[in-house]
């Protein structure tokens, strides 16, 4: 591996961070200013680049510009004693991996070098480039269920009810709907009926003549007018007032609808796509949703189910959406580790597909590296604990049938493991190591041993990462994808703490 170049006229910091580096057992090159830099670049070359950005004979962000037209991939972390928003701002916008203060913890500085260094060594690394972009992902049952029924009602016109909760995609499956039947010729019209106020609703769907109602200049064609000879796609039809729910049916019963303020009878051709995360039902039963419009729209029933319904969906999701957001801002599309992906398939997503597809766009901006690791993700998904290995995120890659296979067996094996009380209920898992481990520390404690902390803590990753070869039957860089480690960690580890002689 190349060697990290440090780059500060401070001798100290350089002292530092070359001590702290070493001990890593990383190779360590110094430079007192940015000119002795660019001139070494022209025999040898940096793995990653650490610069503070004030120093004599050129900023560091200067040497970041230099550095970033020569070497696009290098990773460079900007050091500073000014934390000001302005260089902040300006070490991103060079394209710097990463923005450190001065002064600053020299662990938390030495692992941040770490992952640069791994981010380095993964470059030239990225997602298999998709042939043609897929109008809706999904390779769990439930979804091959609705893509089944979407081509079923391919050749068909009629009324659709597409029900599920909010995010988890209606309008794209109204939009195949659409694409993919005998109208796809004429226009698709969307409208979310609970996002427009009561008293301009009617307008918007059926139009208006001019002087209808104040600000009534001119006359306006309707969603319905708009939407003739294609489809209609009614969003949230649960939220719409009663009194244009006797409109609206007489316009599906026999295809005519009156302007606001007008008196010749329109017609209308039109195939209406309704959706609702309600439940009509109970609204028809609560008497506010009319039970003949109801039927009229109940045609066909379509439910989309929640992500949490298909979670082995959320790894080739999760791609997709990366790598959109990277085409939508222009930037180089990011990658994400398993352990990533094992933390996403944890979470609930109250907010479905379109919650994920957010966390992907803040992942494009905010993620340091391109290469996503779990300490990544969002705060929202920090707190969550991940219950399940990551071997549950690699087998969602084989398909549906896998992953149920891998969930199964992780779930089963976690029962079966789980200690039970007297009453038979479940008793928390870590509560028997945790007496020992506090049992062993209070002996060494009272008896006034030193260094407790380490030999401890050397005890505790001992065990683990032993635990973990055993289970992956040695291959280091399964258990550290299980243990949610970096492969470098992992070797690291087993150095220090004698494995690797036993």
């Amino acid at each position: 591996m190349k060697p990290i170049w440090i780059v500060d006229d401070d001798q100290s910091i350089r002292f530092v961070l070359e001590k702290a580096l070493t001990r890593e057992e990383f190779v360590v090159r110094s430079f007192t200013n940015a000119r002795d830099v660019l001139a070494a670049l022209d025999d040898d070359e940096p793995q990653v680049l650490v610069s503070d950005i004030r120093m004599p004979g050129g900023s560091g962000i200067e040497l970041l510009n230099k550095i970033k037209a020569r070497m696009r991939d290098l990773p460079v972390i900007i050091m500073t004693a000014y934390s000001d928003l302005d260089s902040a701002v300006s070490a991103f916008q060079g394209g710097a991996f990463d923005y450190l203060p001065k002064p600053f913890d020299v662990p938390k500085a030495v692992d941040l070098i770490r992952r640069a260094v791994e981010e380095s060594l993964h470059e030239g690394e990225s997602e298999a480039p998709t042939a043609q972009v897929p109008e809706i992902l999904g390779q769990a049952p439930a979804m091959q269920d609705v893509f089944r029924a979407i081509g079923r009602l391919s050749q068909s016109i009629v009324t659709v009810l597409i029900t599920g909760e909010s995010g988890s995609g209606k309008e794209l499956v109204a939009n195949a709907l659409h694409k993919h039947s005998p109208r796809a010729g004429g226009p698709f019209v969307a409208i979310n009926t609970a996002a427009i106020p009561k008293d301009l609703l009617e307008s918007e769907l059926f139009g208006h003549e001019r002087g209808a109602f104040t600000g009534a200049q001119t006359t306006r064609r309707g969603r319905f007018e708009q939407a003739d000879g294609g489809t209609l796609f009614l969003d949230e039809i649960g939220d719409m007032p009663f009194d244009l729910q006797t409109r609206l049916l007489r316009v599906l019963s026999d295809g005519q609808f009156y302007r606001v303020g007008g008196h010749n009878p329109m017609r209308s051709n039109v195939r209406v796509i309704a959706a609702t995360h309600q439940d009509l039902e109970a609204r028809v039963k609560a008497g506010s949703f009319r039970e003949d419009l109801f039927h009229r729209l109940n045609v066909i029933r379509l439910r989309l189910p929640a992500l949490r319904e298909r979670q082995e969906d959320i790894p080739a999701l999760t791609r997709f959406f990366l790598q959109k957001s990277a085409r939508e801002l222009g930037v180089e599309g990011k990658r994400i580790t398993d352990a990533a992906l094992a933390r996403l398939m944890q979470f609930d997503f109250p907010g479905n597909v379109r919650q994920l597809e957010n966390i992907c766009h803040w992942l494009t901006v905010m993620a340091p590296a391109q290469l996503v690791d779990a300490k990544d993700l969002p705060p929202e998904l920090q707190s969550k604990p991940v219950a399940r290995v990551t071997a549950v995120a690699a087998a969602a890659d084989q398909g549906p049938e896998t992953f149920a296979e891998a969930r199964s067996a992780t779930d089963s094996g976690a029962a079966a493991t789980t200690p039970k009380g007297a009453d038979g209920i479940a008793a928390p898992m870590n509560s028997s190591w945790l007496a020992g481990l506090e049992h062993d520390a209070r002996e060494m404690l009272r008896a006034g041993e030193p260094m407790v902390w380490e030999t401890m803590t050397r005890r505790f990753e001992a065990r683990l990462i032993h635990t973990a070869l055993e289970i992956t039957r040695g291959r280091r860089i399964e258990a550290a994808q299980k243990l949610g480690i970096g492969r470098n960690t992992i070797t690291r580890k087993i150095h220090e703490l004698g494995l690797d002689e036993k």
